[in-house]
């Protein structure tokens, strides 16, 4: 999956512009809170990002470990197969191929719990992307507002911003939480 851009540089300018020759003290602190944001919603884009390939990663290796056990299942058929044309002509069943019926069975119980552990972890993974994409849109909004404040000088946007943010910042750490309960 690729990375979620934040389109913030052009906000930014306008931002600052304002704060600079606003006049309003209060624009200063509408720039200041944009950087954070701006550099808050650039992680959480980065981890969003890593989370998305590492739930890619884990659904590929368990699809490789289904592979795996359908192939075991198939030579498991075999040889039951065969057993059975022994058994349906009375005559003996090799001690080798009793073995290997078990270790088939064995092998497959290991690798269908190898494959359900893989799929499970690229669920958390998916589920940690999902918060941390939630977050890097908070923050993206919450910039945004910022930059309409500034640029209409009017305060009550810069308060709209500044809970958008937190909003995100709130989602910015359950996800840091999320990933840490795995």
């Amino acid at each position: 999956m690729e990375e979620q851009e934040v389109p913030t540089e052009h906000l930014h300018e306008h931002t600052e512009h304002a704060a600079k020759h606003g006049g309003e003290r209060w624009t200063l602190g509408v720039a200041l809170s944009s950087a954070l944001l701006a550099a808050l919603a650039a992680v959480a884009s980065l981890q969003a990002g890593h989370h998305a390939n590492e739930a890619m990663v884990s659904q590929i290796e368990a699809a490789n470990q289904w592979s795996y056990y359908q192939s075991k299942s198939i030579k498991e058929s075999q040889l039951k197969a065969k057993m059975d044309i022994f058994v349906a002509l009375d005559k003996p069943i090799a001690e080798a191929d009793k073995k290997k019926a078990e270790e088939y069975a064995t092998d497959k119980e290991k690798i269908q719990k190898a494959a359900e552990a893989k799929e499970k972890e690229a669920g958390h993974e998916l589920q940690t992307h999902q918060i941390f994409a939630r977050s890097v849109t908070l923050f993206q909004i919450a910039i945004s507002i910022g930059a309409i404040a500034a640029l209409t000088k009017r305060r009550r946007f810069w308060l709209v911003s500044l809970a958008c943010g937190a909003a995100g910042l709130v989602f910015f750490i359950q996800s840091f939480l999320f990933a840490a309960g795995h």
